[in-house]
């Protein structure tokens, strides 16, 4: 059974270092926070000028005048802060913004990433991806599949589509496995129970190395609170 979205949130959430500054992209990023627990001191960044972003709101709770980049309604962490785009940027050009955690289409084995134009007669909408990759300290990777919706790798040895950004890639997080992006190319730290080597190849497109400690990756059991939960990797 592979990772759902949320499980791979919660992974993304325990790796995340105390105290780190980290803005979340639009889509799966965007669960990341409902999952980091209240005692840990990590502050959620949005593109659209929020410092300090905390986790959906109950239901009666909404506030639309606080909302995410996706214009998704959230809530506010204890000392969180407002502001425009100017400084939101600034931060993120500056480089104030520990990590980046963000969606793709596809990424090279040397940690190219493209997210922002699949060719077709949809307008383009870089956003600030091209401004994070070059500007944080660290860019996370989230994919729901390794394969996309027509069947074809994520994972390429040259990315075919047009980039966000070149050799930028630390990490992806995905269903299968948690793999890092090294000078000697991709290298699987965790690998989902039952999968072999062999099977997580034939599901990419670029060369794979695995570490000699290679984990094994376990979906969690449900837990009613969100917050308290971990995703096994033994």
């Amino acid at each position: 059974m592979n990772l759902k979205p949320a499980d791979i949130a919660r992974r993304v959430a325990q790796d995340i270092p105390g105290g780190s500054y980290v803005n979340l992209g639009i889509g799966m990023p965007m669960l990341v926070v409902d999952w980091i627990a209240e005692d840990r001191e990590i502050v959620i960044h949005s593109d659209n000028g929020i410092l300090g972003m905390g986790p959906a709101p109950d239901h009666g709770r909404i506030d639309m005048d606080i909302i995410d980049v996706a214009k998704a309604p959230v809530t506010m962490s204890p000392g969180g802060a407002y502001f425009d785009h100017v400084d939101s940027y600034a931060m993120i050009r500056g480089g104030h913004i520990d990590i980046a955690i963000m969606g793709a289409y596809q990424v090279s084995s040397c940690g190219d990433i493209a997210n922002w134009l699949i060719p077709g007669p949809k307008p383009p909408a870089v956003g600030g991806a091209m401004d994070l990759v070059a500007g944080v300290n660290q860019v996370w990777v989230m994919l729901s599949s390794l394969l996309d919706k027509q069947g074809q790798p994520k994972l390429m040895e040259r990315c075919t589509l047009p980039a966000s950004g070149l050799a930028c890639v630390d990490r992806i997080y995905a269903d299968v496995a948690v793999i890092d992006v090294t000078d000697n190319g991709l290298l699987v730290t965790d690998i989902l129970h039952g999968l072999t080597q062999g099977e997580l190849r034939s599901i990419t497109a670029a060369p794979l190395e695995f570490s000699d400690g290679c984990r094994v990756l376990r979906p969690p059991e449900p837990l009613a609170d969100p917050r308290a939960a971990t995703v096994k990797s033994q």
